[in-house]
């Protein structure tokens, strides 16, 4: 999230001995043999770029507008569940350093604060929820979400089941008391995991309740952002959930291009996380047809290291990183970045155009 990957690599490593080792564990491990964790990041560094010269970048502008509001750089804070393991305040601290960035926050709704009281520390912010098995709960979620002022719900879409994240084991880690927290008294456990049966038809039950625009988390594939974008959606998110779900998956890199290629034509915005650490990493996520990116674990590791002042340094750095890339690159404007910046995309499937 810094000048390079090894700055990065230094990040994690002061997390790493700030943190537990199980609470560690559980926010960087992937699932399986942790393939697609380990290449998720090496992929947008085999993205190369063709850079303009002799244009005047004495001003550049990375403000984007994310489904109808402006926020003042296409870099926000992308849903991470129970943060209080990572820090005394978690989201509440998350989501002020992201306001003090000017980042969009997204609070999962696996948050480890009430909503509201994350809510009221936020500046601009979505809401990410899952569709459970008892539905009842999603519903009185969203509309909570909705009632304190969320601008968007986020549907997780790759979660039908957990992915089996060998470095994830420890079943005491989350209690019942953090793992409810925003779903009341005498809840059901298991009727508050995952749904395995969400299909399209969802989108349109979620925007109902919510009244809010809708965007789907998950799409790895042209295809599938297609029927998102038939069913409602605002906008399709491009992500492998870190490297957390089905191992040996694209990355967002290799992914992406297809992704956005599909919707092009339709008015529908498209996002990407997944191994973004660095701002020229954000400059090849934007010319590969991102609107924006989402950053989880730089800002979960700036959160543990520091807290609310690390999240806004952080968020802040990367932001100016972008600046600083697009400047090199000859591009005044984020509205300017296009697919002809990248000399080559390294996919290991068909693109489709």
């Amino acid at each position: 999230m810094f000048a390079g990957h090894a700055d990065y690599a230094r990040l994690e490593e002061r997390a790493r001995r700030a943190l537990e080792p199980a609470v560690f564990d559980f926010y960087a491990g992937g699932s399986g043999d942790e393939t697609t964790l380990a290449a998720s990041a090496e992929a947008w560094r085999r993205v190369s770029l063709r850079p303009h010269v002799l244009r005047d970048v004495s001003s550049v502008d990375t403000r984007v507008r994310l489904l109808g509001r402006e926020v003042p750089a296409p870099v926000c804070v992308a849903p991470m569940g129970y943060q209080t393991l990572a820090h005394p305040e978690g989201e509440l601290a998350m989501a002020r350093g992201a306001r003090r960035a000017g980042a969009l926050f997204t609070m999962s709704s696996r948050s480890s604060r009430r909503i509201e009281e994350v809510a009221a520390e936020a500046g601009p912010w979505w809401f990410q929820a899952y569709v459970m098995r008892d539905r009842g709960l999603t519903r009185d979620l969203v509309r909570r979400a909705a009632d304190a002022g969320a601008a968007a719900l986020v549907l997780t879409g790759d979660t039908p089941y957990l992915g089996r994240r060998r470095r994830d084991r420890d079943p005491g880690l989350i209690p019942d008391d953090m793992f409810g927290v925003n779903l009341g008294p005498g809840f059901d456990r298991a009727s508050a995991e995952q749904a395995a049966d969400v299909t399209y038809d969802d989108i349109a039950w979620l925007r109902e309740i919510s009244g809010l625009p809708l965007v789907v988390k998950g799409v790895l594939r042209g295809d599938d952002a297609r029927a998102c974008a038939a069913a409602g959606a605002a906008g399709v998110w491009v992500s492998n959930h870190g490297g957390r779900q089905l191992d040996g998956a694209v990355t967002t890199a290799e992914a992406l291009p297809e992704v956005a290629g599909a919707v092009r034509d339709d008015a529908v915005e498209v996002y990407a996380d997944g191994g973004i650490r660095t701002g020229v990493d954000v400059l090849r996520a934007l010319a590969l047809g991102a609107r924006a990116v989402f950053v989880g674990r730089p800002a979960l590791w700036c959160l543990a290291t520091g807290g609310e002042d690390a999240v806004a340094d952080g968020l802040a750095e990367l932001c100016g990183g972008l600046a600083h890339a697009m400047g090199l690159a000859g591009v005044t404007s984020v509205t300017r970045i296009d697919r002809g910046l990248c000399a080559f995309e390294n996919t290991r499937h068909n693109v489709e155009t």
